[in-house]
């Protein structure tokens, strides 16, 4: 090769190495976004626990799942970088970030896997340590080649190690999730007996308000004691974790502020440059300020392991029975050890190796288990011992300050306070967040009543009379359908006030949210009530959104200048064509093996807007008073408000229904509705009153044909017509027809 060949290569090599490095600072700058989205999803886990006032701090924003691990990984770009070498203390403070940052991380993902279930724990689990191993081996590799020169300033060594240890810690937890949840489970099951009182809630048909507060009072605390990430904060390794995290974190910090304000140090940065250039500052800015945001989160579940233990030293219940080891920890490895091995294998002196090497992997899984829960109670008894005296000081001021006779409302709460084995009793300062909280979501729900609907009920009669007077044959085990299809009927009459329809589509828009969650609640008595309610909810988003009833303009009959008699004739002709149509249709179902017309949203609205037209306008055949319109329109709200008010006299079943979720992973956002609907439904209980259908109870109380049947019993009378066909409406001020004959 020549001299001028020579000379051409090597300058070909550096256009080469500048191009393929140009982009690099870009590269850099997405590592930077990637460990930005990490701190921001960290930040709003804090905030977020700070307004609920959960000082254990949830993971909602941030969990371990597929989506943060990806993110994650991109934000570990510079350690696993094996080409680039470090040239000054700002490249190597950069590169070293991302293994403090990826222990901040882990120390919160701590909880957020308590909330997943097994399989999708493991998973979680296998990619943390994937991406974890890959660091450390990176890292390792890195140091032993010397491309770390400024390594003095630094202890990538012991953040690999801590790293490593946060790595079997959690590995650890998620062996000992499923059964703190089962555990968990059973006594919420006892609780539960206690709190429904066997049972007898759920079949009470009248429960005050008061009453109906204190169920989920009890419910929310079982809901949010027993919550699995809340159970996971409150362990022993929550110390070891916090501790970890400060440790790491704060001399990082320390040092980075040191370097950065060194100008001689920034002046050097800014001569030697890493093929990053510009964007390493980025990254180390970024993820210093995701460190300081990330380690609140586990030094306060820290904080708060401590307090419970200090607080039951104060509060004379430190004679709980001490363990070095609870049974939950080690209790899944001892079950897997006396489980059988079912190889597809033949020699017996191949099965006796492979039993006694899983025997040997196991028990030395249960010594490293035990390890870490004797590592972890000794950080939190030295941190007890440290935080006793600012402790000491707390509770004394607290007790100077506490009335000798005032009296304490949560005792009777604390009874369903669901705590694991070994574990302290919860500090009064916790269970009154949980309580504040509760009260925070039912003024919630009591700033977002259905004033429309309120107003609606209080035309309700004494007896629900309205009720009866819908013949079962049309509208069987539904309260939606019959409401959809009078409302329909009465946007379509003539001569109405816009106004007085307008509000009574208002109302029946709130009130049907409230009778399909009598409905969805009570669907198992009636298995084709939730086909009715599907067929009721496709007809009104029509009716409510452009006063059409399928296809045809409703406001359009009511502005035609039509009779009653002709409008509702109108009505019952649409009828009969939609049912010849779904006949029709179906022949084809049949043939292809589909549902039934019987089973479909048109056919269940026009068989029940034929029979109800048609019964009112039999019964208005020989009425003759000048003002009929604006009547029919009126007792037609008053039965809309009947039907309304019996379906939700159910609401406090509905209430304690909800209270009660088994699924434990949806516990939580149960109560939470209930606690919200509770606040709703304040006013239109008491609007109720006494109209309840007292004398029944449970799934019968939900059934609109024993409604039906109820009231038919309680005043026969009232459905009897009289002989001008009208009934007074007792407690509107409105007459009532008749339209059950």
């Amino acid at each position: 090769m020549g001299y001028q060949d020579y000379y051409y290569y090597q300058d070909y090599e550096k256009a080469l190495e500048k191009s393929l490095n140009a982009p690099m600072p870009w590269i850099g700058l997405y590592v930077a976004a990637a460990s930005l989205v990490c701190s921001l999803a960290m930040a709003a886990d804090v905030i977020h626990g700070i307004r609920r006032r959960k000082f254990w701090f949830p993971c909602k924003f941030f969990p371990m799942n597929a989506t943060s691990l990806t993110i994650l990984a991109v934000a570990m770009k510079l350690p696993v970088d094996l080409t680039t070498p470090v040239l000054t203390d700002v490249d190597v403070g950069a590169k070293t970030s991302s293994e403090v940052f990826m222990i901040i991380v882990m120390g919160n993902f701590l909880i957020s896997f308590a909330s997943r279930n097994n399989d999708q724990s493991f998973m979680n689990i296998v990619a943390l340590a994937i991406l974890v191993v890959t660091i450390v081996v990176d890292v390792g590799i890195q140091l032993h080649t010397a491309w770390l020169d400024y390594i003095e300033l630094y202890s990538p060594k012991l953040y690999i190690s801590f790293m490593l240890m946060l790595l079997v810690t959690l590995s650890s937890l998620a062996l000992t999730n499923p059964t703190t949840k089962r555990y968990m489970e059973f006594k919420y099951n006892e609780l539960h007996e206690t709190a429904c009182e066997g049972g007898k809630l759920e079949e009470a048909g009248n429960l005050t308000h008061q009453k109906l507060k204190e169920v989920v009072e009890k419910y929310w605390v079982m809901a949010e004691t027993g919550s699995p990430q809340f159970v996971m904060a409150r362990l022993v390794t929550s110390a070891m974790l916090g501790a970890i995290c400060l440790v790491t974190a704060i001399p990082f910090i320390i040092l980075e502020i040191s370097i950065l304000r060194d100008k001689d140090r920034v002046i050097e940065a800014n001569v030697h440059r890493t093929i990053y250039r510009w964007s390493t500052s980025w990254i180390l800015a970024i993820q210093s300020i995701g460190m300081v945001l990330g380690t609140i989160a586990p030094v306060c579940r820290w904080f708060t392991a401590v307090s419970i233990n200090c607080n039951n030293i104060f509060t004379n219940h430190h004679h709980i029975e001490f363990k070095l080891v609870e049974n939950f920890w080690i209790q899944r490895l001892v079950e897997w050890k006396k489980i059988p091995l079912t190889l597809p294998i033949q020699g017996v002196k191949c099965k006796k190796v492979i039993r006694n090497l899983k025997l040997l992997v196991l028990n030395l899984c249960i010594g490293v288990q035990i390890g870490i829960v004797v590592a972890s109670k000794l950080v939190q008894l030295i941190s007890i011992i440290i935080a006793l005296p600012f402790f000491s000081c707390f509770y004394y001021c607290k007790r100077m300050k506490e009335d000798p006779t005032s009296k304490n409302s949560s005792p009777e709460l604390e009874l369903y306070v669901l705590q694991l084995e070994g574990e302290g009793k919860l500090p009064k300062i916790i269970l009154k967040n949980i309580c504040h909280e509760l009260n925070q979501v039912i003024q919630m729900g009591k700033s977002q009543q259905p004033k429309y609907l309120m107003e609606l009920l209080r035309k309700s009669n004494s007896y629900y009379k309205g009720v009866a007077d819908i013949d079962s044959s049309q509208v069987l085990n539904s309260w939606t359908m019959p409401v959809v299809t009078l409302t329909s009927i009465a946007i379509a009459l003539p001569n109405v006030e816009s106004q007085a329809v307008d509000r009574l589509i208002s109302s029946v828009s709130e009130g049907l949210v409230y009778a399909g969650l009598v409905e969805e609640s009570f669907s198992s008595k009636a298995e084709n009530m939730l086909n009715l309610k599907s067929a009721a909810d496709v007809v009104w988003e029509e009716v409510e959104l452009n006063r059409m009833w399928l296809g045809k303009d409703l406001r359009k009959l009511s502005l035609e200048g039509k009779t009653i008699k002709e409008t509702l004739q109108t009505l019952v002709d649409i009828a009969n064509d939609q049912r010849i149509k779904e006949t029709l249709q179906t022949l084809v179902d049949i043939a292809n093996d589909q549902r039934s017309a019987t089973e479909r949203p048109n056919h269940l609205a026009a068989n029940s807007m034929k029979k109800i037209s048609q019964t009112i306008l039999e019964d208005y055949e020989g009425n003759t008073d000048a003002n009929k319109d604006e009547k029919l329109f009126e007792q037609l709200s008053v039965m809309i408000a009947d039907n309304f008010g019996a379906c939700l006299s159910n609401l406090s079943s509905v209430v304690i229904r909800k209270c009660y979720c088994s699924a434990t992973e949806e516990r939580e956002k149960s109560v939470r509705h209930a606690a919200r609907l509770l606040g709703e439904i304040e006013e239109i209980l008491k609007i109720l009153g006494n109209k309840q259908l007292t004398c029944l109870s449970g799934d019968r109380a939900a059934d609109m044909e024993e409604g039906r049947v109820h009231m038919m019993q309680k005043d026969p009378s009232s459905i009897v017509p009289s002989s001008n066909n009208e009934v007074a409406a007792s407690g509107s001020g409105e007459s009532h027809k008749n339209i059950a004959e």
